[in-house]
């Protein structure tokens, strides 16, 4: 059992230089000779460590930095300052062996030739990687077998669904065994039904082979079937690092009350935004500090029934997490 984690990042930092210049054709002779910079703080010196085994959720809204973050880890790009290590090597240093040890899937980003039927392309990552014969079919089976890709890795890639494609794309990107999962919105433009599918195959992949993940993704669904801790970054500073369970109890602003109201016609208005009203059952919107007192009012004034508290849907904690962030910069 190695003694370092599987991902280490110490005020890791990555910035930028991207040119600027006024509109006008006089501001466009004058950039040819006196160009002009501004300095874009993508990643702002974060820090974290990751298990080997985890399976860690990293968000963020678009622009963030955890796409440039997940190619600093992955050795594409060159980090500015600070410290990342993987597996115990560093990860610009692109050593072969740890090239082995790791994956990056970008959703919609292709790997496999498109022309030529996706096991072809097996073929190839198993010369890439240097698999050995018997691993190489016996792992290519099982994937075929969990996917249930038998019926279309012999079909031309191009003539493939997005659902198909993104499927034999993530086997692909499997072949070799990694230790290390970075997957940056691996269901993007997936339907529900193959959203799940990538999801039970992840898990998996990762009880089977004790794989670490560090996954981005906007499908909330898919961050709570998979991950029990997210970071969360926003314009590349880390906002959050912990449970996702207790992610609503630190930052969430607010509490959902669902209670059955027998009198149809009262308004519960007055006692918390409406969320939802169907019928007799209505589900109110309540601030935090305000929860209990909103509560005892609904019971002894309205006379409710089943009354129920809950905290507020992930997507609305981090969206306030989010918020926080934007005020405080």
């Amino acid at each position: 059992m190695p003694k370092y984690p599987a991902i280490h990042v110490a005020k890791l930092q990555k910035i930028y230089q991207v040119p600027e210049r006024e509109a006008g054709l006089k501001a466009s002779f004058a950039s040819l000779v006196h160009r002009k910079y501004r300095e874009v703080k993508a990643v702002d010196h974060i820090s974290f460590d990751i298990r080997r085994g985890e399976i860690v959720g990293f968000l963020g809204p678009n622009g963030a930095g955890k796409t440039t973050t997940l190619k600093m880890l992955s050795g594409l790009l060159y980090p500015t300052d600070g410290e990342a290590y993987v597996l115990g090597y560093i990860p610009s240093r692109r050593d072969k062996d740890y090239l082995r040890a790791i994956t990056l899937v970008m959703g919609q980003r292709n790997q496999l030739a498109w022309d030529i039927p996706a096991i072809d392309s097996f073929e190839l990552n198993r010369s890439v990687y240097q698999i050995p014969q018997q691993d190489f079919i016996r792992t290519r089976d099982e994937f075929i077998d969990w996917m249930d890709l038998k019926d279309i890795v012999r079909k031309p890639v191009r003539n493939l669904s997005l659902g198909e494609r993104m499927k034999v794309e993530i086997a692909a990107a499997l072949l070799h065994r990694p230790k290390v999962l970075f997957l940056d919105e691996p269901t993007i433009g997936l339907d529900v039904t193959m959203q799940r599918r990538i999801r039970t195959f992840i898990t998996e992949y990762n009880r089977r082979f004790r794989a670490t993940v560090l996954l981005t993704s906007h499908y909330m669904a898919d961050v709570v079937a998979l991950c029990k801790r997210v970071i969360i970054i926003h314009h590349g500073k880390l906002l959050y690092d912990g449970d996702l369970s207790s992610m609503g109890e630190r930052f969430g602003a607010d509490k959902r009350l669902l209670f059955t109201m027998p009198n149809r016609s009262i308004d519960p208005s007055p006692y918390g935004e409406v969320v939802l009203r169907d019928g007799s059952r209505v589900t109110l919107r309540v601030a935090n500090h305000a929860t209990a007192d909103v509560a005892s009012r609904l019971l002894s004034e309205l006379q409710v029934t089943d009354l129920s508290i809950e905290d507020a849907p992930i997507e609305d904690v981090i969206e306030h997490i989010f918020s926080q962030g934007a005020e405080a910069d």
